[in-house]
């Protein structure tokens, strides 16, 4: 089993020690804690180590939280934080005193105390933020870009297109190549161990349900809501709108928000916010669902191999739901934002764009085509960004065309392997 060198490495050194928590959230089995070893390994720093998913610790955690902070000497990972909240008044007057100690002269500097990781970003996540503010530092971990993969240099995607051309390409991959990688998803353990991909993700949707789900909903419930995740995932890519997925599962849409909540909160899926703007009336609010990993999505709608996604009618939503996990991805890796630069545009009159990236207040309009040549169709919405308050950037089509083509002067086709 070896180690795959993760990109936001550099952003997680460069935080340690600047502040006294550091928080990674993200999906199960993403590599959070494997993250940190190895960090604790690179820098030749002694961190402890607990997870509670281990039930003994985590009963001690919950009743005695001070006991268990002396037992257990910092500089400290908690894996699995959120199990057991009771530790976060407790972790603030640790922090609290320490900063004392530097302020009163009694230490040189502040130290960081405490590694915490969690599956789920619930209210715990924002009571951290709120108690420890300037603090803590969070960062978002989700599954291996390609980049990483192929264990090429990441950088930020940003779409100007002057930068993109001096960007070093992933490697060129057929269609079917492609869909291969698509169906495989990018959990760490499919490229560090030989696993069958179905296993894997049965197993690990049963480790999601009985680990984060039951403590969330009515067990009489959880049929209902393995249907609900499966409907989800055939409608990746898409804006959701809580009344159809309800009619169809036989639910109120007050449960299917909640449990779209609940999904979003446990990083299995990325809700993509529409743009807001005054100066452009008529904009589509409803947010677009896209799940974190496409292995994972193409396992809940039933597909068992990459040839038949390729040839379906799920192709071009599973494609589009690939490249937004990229380019999600190269923000969180880079310690951004994600909401702060991404969003999409669709308004009454039909008029779309599937990405729009903010970036020093330049903003690129993106289409995503599964096409080797698409048509200068493509571009035929971008004009909206013209309306809009901040500066318009050039356009791209990110698409399977092997090289960078210019429709004009502002709007280009890019290959994916640019991202």
């Amino acid at each position: 089993m070896k180690y795959i060198s993760r990109t936001i490495e550099e952003k997680l050194i460069s935080m340690i020690d600047s502040y006294q928590v550091i928080m990674i959230t993200g999906p199960r089995q993403v590599g959070k804690s494997t993250l940190l070893s190895y960090i604790s390994r690179k820098l030749n720093k002694k961190i402890n180590k607990v997870t509670l998913d281990d039930l003994v610790l985590k009963k001690q955690a919950q009743e005695d939280p001070e006991l268990f902070l002396r037992t257990h000497e910092a500089p400290l990972i908690i894996d699995e934080f959120q199990r057991a909240p009771e530790l976060l008044s407790y972790i603030k007057i640790i922090v609290d005193d320490e900063n004392e100690k530097v302020t009163f002269g009694e230490k040189d500097k502040i130290q960081t105390l405490y590694f915490l990781t969690g599956s789920q970003i619930f209210e715990t996540m924002e009571e951290i933020s709120e108690s420890l503010a300037g603090r803590v530092g969070i960062l978002d971990l989700y599954g291996l870009s390609e980049r990483e993969i192929e264990g090429k240099e990441s950088q930020l995607f940003i779409p100007n297109i002057s930068d993109i051309k001096t960007r070093k390409r992933t490697e060129y991959k057929s269609t079917l190549e492609l869909y291969k990688k698509i169906y495989k998803g990018s959990y760490p353990e499919l490229y560090t161990i030989n696993k069958d991909i179905e296993k894997y993700y049965s197993g690990y949707f049963r480790t999601f349900i009985e680990k984060d789900l039951r403590k969330l909903i009515n067990i009489k419930d959880e049929n209902k809501f393995i249907k609900f995740v499966s409907s989800l995932a055939a409608r990746t890519g898409q804006e959701f709108i809580a009344t159809s997925v309800a009619s169809e599962i036989g639910i109120d849409d007050k449960t299917a928000s909640s449990w779209l909540s609940i999904l979003k909160n446990t990083g299995i899926i990325y809700l993509l916010q529409p743009y807001m703007n005054n100066r452009v009336g008529k904009i589509i609010k409803r947010e677009k669902i896209y799940f974190t990993d496409t292995g994972l999505a193409c396992y809940l709608s039933g597909y068992i191999d990459h040839i038949t996604l390729e040839k379906s009618a799920y192709s071009g939503a599973i494609f589009e739901t690939y490249v937004v996990d990229e380019i999600i991805k190269s923000f969180a890796n880079s310690g951004k934002d994600i909401k702060k630069h991404l969003c999409y545009y669709r308004d009454n009159n039909h008029k779309e764009i599937d990405l729009l990236i903010n970036y020093n207040n330049v903003i690129y309009p993106i289409e995503i085509k599964k096409s080797a040549n698409p048509s200068r169709d493509a571009i035929k919405n971008f004009d909206v960004v013209g309306n809009f308050e901040t500066q318009k950037g050039n356009g791209i089509v990110l698409c399977m065309s092997k090289d960078i083509i210019a429709y004009d002067e502002s709007n280009y086709m890019v290959p994916i392997e640019y991202i």
